[in-house]
């Protein structure tokens, strides 16, 4: 939604028989638990881990040390797989190397190779100052080894110093983050990938880079590198306690408001699964339910057939009448703001003033695919605090939110607009 309105609302800044010591890893959040974040290694046992193509956790060249999996030079390991598959996930952990080390975080592996490494795509970790390697090199710290350099912009932190990793594959589209900043995009899913794996060393590899569901492995390169709070969220399952808001056939649970005489079925309609709004009269429609903490997640995209850009929003802690608009926080949808914020109705929040207008607080970032191709929306409202995030990336957030239960609106804005996958999971 776009708006000349006054300022009105107030912002400010916002088991296993290894020796085990200090446990270094953070615990899961009520909200990232719902979310569906799962720990894969909780800093005390080897639980969920074995070696590539082994039934075990390795008697030799892996330990847990101060709350770290740590893989001892030449200590004849090998590689480390998780017990679980993985299609579409988030992966989060920190790493370091020792001065001049190699490792790699190695995802939809398979074991059909010799080597783990032959079948899943590779996160590069390196020392990249102790082995000369070029910041944005195919082979440096955070690259898609051998396919896809990091960005520039990419920061490292030296040898013996933990680094954040971040990997995530969803519908097709995969990103490495390192120390916060995004350093690889690319899609899996098209002929481009199939160009870039047959330019690459992994050309003659059977399968690789196109298995849909593998294991995460953690490389044994021969040198020292320690890995600490390892969590994973699997895309392809729901969230604990999910409520699913669109059933795909009907929008049952859902009622309208819009301007005239129109009704929710002049502008909305359900086909194969997609909700799909014409976009005209102006208007919205709405959950009959209240929510209050909870993580959303929706789909969005605008028309692929006309890809002619265009407007809309996701309204949470709607309260009070139906009105054009209401009293509500609204997660914009409009083309390249998707991820500002509009406090409507004199909504209490605080926003960081120095993204903020009136009653708008600019994005961090333009997170959002090109119009008539599918983004995902993940909106968590938890208590005060409300986070917005486009394809994974971290765009916004309000702290001292109004706590209240309100509707879940979806804006109709002039323009064709679908949605789907709508579902959300309540924090405890």
């Amino acid at each position: 939604m776009r708006l000349s309105l006054p300022a009105a609302c107030g912002f400010a800044m916002m088991a296993t028989s290894i020796v085990v010591h200090v446990h270094a890893n953070s615990p899961l959040t009520p909200a990232e638990k719902a979310a569906g974040w799962t720990s894969l290694f909780d800093g005390t046992t080897t639980d969920g881990w074995r070696g590539y193509k082994q039934k075990s956790f390795p008697e030799k060249g892996w330990s847990i040390e101060d709350g770290c999996l740590k893989v001892e030079a030449k200590g004849g390991g090998g590689d480390l797989v998780t017990a679980n598959q993985y299609g579409d996930f988030e992966l989060s952990l920190e790493w370091k190397a020792a001065p001049a080390a190699n490792s790699g975080i190695i995802y939809r592996v398979t074991e059909q190779h010799d080597n783990s490494w032959q079948s899943g795509p590779e996160f590069q970790v390196l020392d990249d100052a102790g082995t000369k390697t070029e910041n944005t090199s195919v082979h440096s710290a955070g690259s898609l080894y051998d396919i896809a350099a990091p960005a520039a912009a990419k920061t490292l932190k030296p040898a013996g110093e933990f680094n954040h990793a971040r990997i995530r594959l969803h519908h097709g589209l995969l990103t490495h983050w390192l120390n916060g900043v995004k350093v690889v995009e690319v899609r899996v899913d098209n002929d481009e990938w199939k160009q870039k794996i047959a330019g690459s060393k992994f050309k003659s590899a059977d399968g690789f880079g196109l298995q849909p569901r593998g294991h995460i492995a953690l490389q044994d390169h021969g040198d020292t590198v320690w890995y600490r709070d390892i969590r994973i969220i699997d895309l392809d399952a729901p969230m604990p306690g999910e409520v699913k808001l669109l059933d795909g056939e009907s929008l049952a649970g859902w009622t309208a408001h819009l301007d005239g005489d129109a009704t929710m079925d002049d502008v909305w309609r359900v086909e194969d699964g997609v909700m799909i709004c014409k976009g005209e009269p102006a208007g919205y429609i709405r959950t009959e339910k209240d929510y209050e903490n909870y993580v959303l997640r929706v789909q969005w995209r605008f028309s692929p057939v006309t890809r002619q850009p265009g407007n809309s929003g996701v309204l949470v802690r709607m309260v009070g009448p139906d009105v054009i608009w209401p009293k509500s926080v609204e997660a914009q949808l409009h083309h390249q703001n998707a991820g500002d914020f509009w406090c409507i109705g004199d909504f209490p929040m605080k926003t960081p003033p120095e993204r903020t207008n009136g009653r708008n607080t600019k994005k961090l970032a333009l997170a959002e695919q090109p119009v008539g191709e599918w983004n995902d929306y993940e909106i968590t409202v938890d208590r005060g605090t409300i986070t917005l995030r486009i394809n994974g990336e971290l765009v916004n957030q309000a702290t001292e939110v109004e706590q209240v239960p309100g509707k879940i609106g979806l804006q109709s804005e002039g323009a064709e607009i679908h949605f789907r996958d709508i579902r959300l999971a309540p924090i405890q």
